[in-house]
């Protein structure tokens, strides 16, 4: 209703009008002043003397600032929008149907009201402090459209990176982002190189300038609100600071993470606070965030579990689990290579089933070797699998030992068979510091090569020379160990299998560039394959045992909370003339690669290591595997799996015959072995009692 219209209406305003003028009080008529400034997103500003009256009158009475409605409205719809692409992209393939849109919508709506009022409060305060005399001036009124052109640019921005990192990790930020902000060099390179940057930062901006637009031709036409008292201001202040500190003590990240799709928790969850809950959850404590049992009993189920099943003497001690294993026949003292092939997971390798020819290389030495068909990667990460072959510790909790305060001295493969004579050493084709692997290995007494020493370089990108130029460095370097009359063991870390994917020129069925994962995987079994023919030309080849194991899957996608058949990996021994083909068919975790070459060389040793040598295992016995993926960590035996999680969870889940996940009522026997695992190894690493037995020379 438009109440200016009508002569004696408008007559009888007008009277009313002057008089309430005259009776006004001075803050009323300070406001009423300022009716020829210019609005701005960020300012009340009247345009008709009825409304002005009308709303000043009622300016005790504080309503949302404008900043905070504008900020609030922006920030909702984005979450919205993305939330909706995220389900159709994402969700409906991992069974996230309509009922999880229905769930996801308004409780990431909540999730996203949650991290507003945090993200918001700091602009509340700056209303508070500024008087109204400041935000009348021009320069807050052209702060304040930046301000709002910069809100828009960054909420679109932010929602390409949104999902481009849930394409890449299958959820929200997380302890992967957090890695990402540590190492900003690679990560960052390697995200222009493999994204057109340029593009969506174009298309960002052109879309802020249409947005920003209409949002500034909406606000000149809209009835502005009243700029509030400075004790209105304060007022609301407070009310905002009460009602941040009641969601933060009420409500987490996960609180209302409530479907059994983990896809469907992600699409729900606010990617802000979860990068915020990784930032603070980046080195937990696992006995404040994780179930646990008296100590004195989660060792005595350890002690139980690792001696009963292995061939081991175990110590006295109720806290003891280091085991004397006596020197038997095998293959002797031998080198040992170990090769790590990034992202190499088992779904691709033709000798675990697939079609797709990308790996006729792997599949060649397989049938030469002693393949393990069951063999697992302990996390999702790079460092998660160095951490499990070197160290065969379980993967605690978020971050990976490797990367912790205290991680040198550990126990650790090199130092057992350094006391056997041993070189060790660790290569890498790209920068050691990177996830903070050349203080780790080098604290723990490894020679180091990586990207500074490998030269002639034909080829690199972003991550590191490519495999073959750190493949030929490495057959240097190993024919200088063997001048030294020594045994080597060596750890080889590739990278040419990450993006952007850029590879040499000329390599058989594989792309320069452009080609994606299939081309990672057929140059990274191209450059295998090439690398041991080419050894086999060297003396020190046939007196070598020689590891191939990925580090971890490509990529871990599904709505299980742990995605088992993306944990699978390819696993081969070979030992060139000394060991005849086989398939083992035990389940195999990468804590067990130590325990069991150490078994095949025969050499005695003592360690701490949670790994079997699964060789010497009962065939029909099902074995535990340990796995971590984000904050969740789990035990795998058999066909049940055990899953721990933050704020004292237990999950049980029974596994189908396509590492398919179903819930099943909680097995309490299966948690507290879980627990043991992962509490003892916690315990251990955290009161630096990970180690070697000391005092001890040479074990022959």
């Amino acid at each position: 209703m438009d109440l200016s219209r009508g002569s004696g209406f408008q007559a009888a305003i007008g009277r009313w009008n002057n008089r309430s003028l005259e009776a006004a009080p001075k803050h009323w008529l300070e406001v009423i002043d300022n009716v020829k400034s210019t609005p701005s997103p960020f300012l009340s500003v009247p345009s008709r003397p009825l409304t002005m009256n009308l709303s000043a009158m009622k300016h005790t009475f504080p309503s949302l600032p404008r900043p905070l409605l504008l900020t609030a409205s922006l920030t909702l719809a984005a979450g919205l929008l993305l939330r909706i692409v995220l389900w159709w992209v994402f969700g409906r393939t991992a069974g996230a149907g309509w009922a999880g849109l229905a769930l996801a919508l308004p409780l990431g709506a909540i999730n996203d009201g949650i991290a507003l009022l945090s993200l918001t409060f700091p602009l509340t305060l700056v209303l508070a402090l500024t008087p109204h005399t400041v935000r009348q001036g021009r320069f807050w009124r052209g702060l304040s459209w930046v301000a709002l052109a910069t809100l828009i640019f960054a909420l679109l921005y932010l929602a390409c990176v949104e999902y481009f990192f849930f394409d890449e990790f299958n959820g929200r930020f997380n302890l992967v982002a957090v890695d990402y902000l540590i190492y900003p060099h690679e990560v960052f390179v390697n995200i222009w190189e493999s994204y057109h940057v340029l593009r969506y930062l174009l298309a960002c901006g052109l879309t802020t300038a249409g947005l920003f637009v209409l949002v500034r031709h909406w606000l000149s036409r809209s009835q502005p609100l009243v700029v509030p008292s400075a004790r209105s201001r304060w007022l609301f202040a407070g009310g905002h600071l009460l009602v941040l500190l009641l969601a933060l003590a009420c409500l987490s990240t996960d609180s209302l993470s409530l479907s059994t799709n983990r896809v469907t928790n992600e699409i729900l969850t606010n990617g802000i606070s979860s990068l915020f809950r990784a930032l603070h959850t980046n080195e937990l404590d696992y006995t404040a965030f994780y179930p646990t049992m008296n100590t004195d009993r989660a060792f005595a189920l350890i002690r139980e579990e690792l001696g009963g099943h292995g061939d081991g003497v175990m110590g006295q001690a109720p806290r003891e689990i280091t085991r004397q294993f006596p020197a038997r026949p095998g293959l002797g003292k031998r080198n040992v290579v170990v090769i790590v092939e990034e992202s190499f997971g088992a779904q691709f390798v033709g000798a675990y089933g697939s079609h797709r020819g990308l790996t006729p290389n792997f599949d060649r030495l397989a049938s030469q070797g002693t393949l393990f068909a069951n063999a697992f990667a302990s996390g999702t990460r790079t460092v998660r699998g160095l951490e499990a072959i070197v160290t065969s510790l379980p993967p605690i909790p978020s971050e990976s030992v490797i990367k912790r305060p205290g991680s040198w001295p550990i126990a650790h493969w090199g130092g057992v068979l350094e006391r056997h004579g041993y070189h060790t050493s660790f290569l890498y084709g790209g920068y050691g510091l990177f996830d903070n692997m050349n203080p780790f290995f080098g604290g723990n007494g490894f020679a180091l090569v990586d990207r500074h020493d490998i030269s002639p370089v034909t080829f690199s990108n972003i991550w590191g020379v490519c495999d073959q130029d750190l493949f030929h460095q490495a057959i240097r370097y190993f024919d200088d160990e063997a001048g030294r009359q020594r045994p080597f063991f060596s750890v080889i870390m590739t990278t040419s299998n990450h993006s952007p994917y850029t590879f040499p020129a000329g390599i058989p069925q594989v792309k320069a560039a452009g080609g994606g994962r299939n081309d990672g995987i057929r140059y990274a079994d191209f450059a295998l394959g090439e690398f041991l023919a080419n050894s086999a030309d060297h003396a020190w080849y046939a007196n070598t045992v020689f590891v191939v194991v990925a580090d971890h899957d490509a990529r871990v996608y599904g709505k299980e909370q742990i995605p088992l058949r993306h944990y699978r990996i390819p696993l081969l021994i070979l030992a060139p003339e000394a060991m005849p083909p086989q398939v083992v068919t035990t389940a195999t975790s990468q804590i067990d690669i130590a325990p069991t070459v150490m078994g095949l060389l025969g050499l005695a040793y003592e360690a701490p290591f949670y790994g079997q040598d699964v060789l010497r295992l009962p065939a029909a016995e099902p074995h535990p595997i340990l796995l971590n993926h984000d904050h969740d960590v789990g035990l795998l035996l058999g066909t049940h799996l055990a899953v721990l999680g933050l704020q004292q969870e237990r999950h049980s889940y029974q596994v189908g015959d396509h590492d398919e996940l179903t819930t099943t009522d909680p097995d309490p026997t299966l948690s507290d072995l879980a627990i043991s695992y992962f509490q003892t190894a916690f315990t251990l690493f955290q009161g630096h009692a990970y180690q070697l037995p000391t005092g001890r020379g040479a074990e022959r």
